[in-house]
């Protein structure tokens, strides 16, 4: 299930690969990040990590995909090439036991690139029990912001660590699903999956 190599006949995977490999503004000081294709039953997802953590996980259709890459490249004055480091073989392990349906849990270091606000948001959803779901309200009233459903809808989309931040347990206060960046449909068989897999496990 898990594939490394880049896709075939995908000319928005090519115009990614293109544009992580552009080189960064100040070359003397750039990071380096490496990235990876990985394929799941959800589609194709890209993971960059440097040599210590992850820091983007999405499918490669998720909106605004290359603003997130630019942006991640300008905030670290990174160059981006592919290739994997030890938190990208993790996460490619973790993904596939995930899918499997043999473990929700994940242990790959990831390093959350956002404000303090959307850092807090983020660490409420990773306390979100596999199978259950949030609103957008209660996410908020959890980090002592009642008022702030809004922000925190707002943080929900600036993740850019899908499945392992799980921005999409969180719902409307009236149980309809609400939004994805990475597709609605994503969103229902991920709810669904970790349902199946918290009855399985107890």
């Amino acid at each position: 299930m898990i594939q490394t190599q880049l896709p075939a006949n995908s000319k928005f995977i090519d115009s990614l690969s293109k544009m992580m490999n552009s080189p960064p503004s100040k070359t003397s000081a750039a990071k380096i990040f490496h990235s990876s294709w990985i394929d799941s039953p959800l589609g194709t997802m890209l993971a960059i990590a440097d040599e210590n953590a992850l820091c983007l996980l999405e499918f490669t259709e998720r909106k605004k995909l290359e603003r997130k890459i630019e942006q991640l490249k300008k905030h670290t004055n990174s160059k981006i090439i592919q290739g994997k480091t030890k938190p990208i073989h993790s996460i490619e392990k973790e993904l596939s036991l995930y899918f499997s349906g043999k473990c929700s849990d994940f242990n790959t270091p990831i390093q959350m690139m956002g404000t303090p606000f959307q850092r807090c948001v983020w660490e409420e959803l990773c306390r979100i029990p596999t199978g259950e779901t949030r609103s957008y309200r209660e996410v908020a009233e959890a980090i002592g912001k009642p008022t702030g459903s809004r922000a925190v809808a707002q943080a929900n989309g600036s993740n850019q660590l899908a499945i392992i931040i799980p921005c999409h347990r969180v719902i409307n206060a009236n149980g309809k699903l609400g939004g994805y960046g990475g597709g609605i449909h994503r969103k229902e068989w991920m709810l669904n999956h970790e349902k199946m897999l918290r009855k399985r496990t107890g």
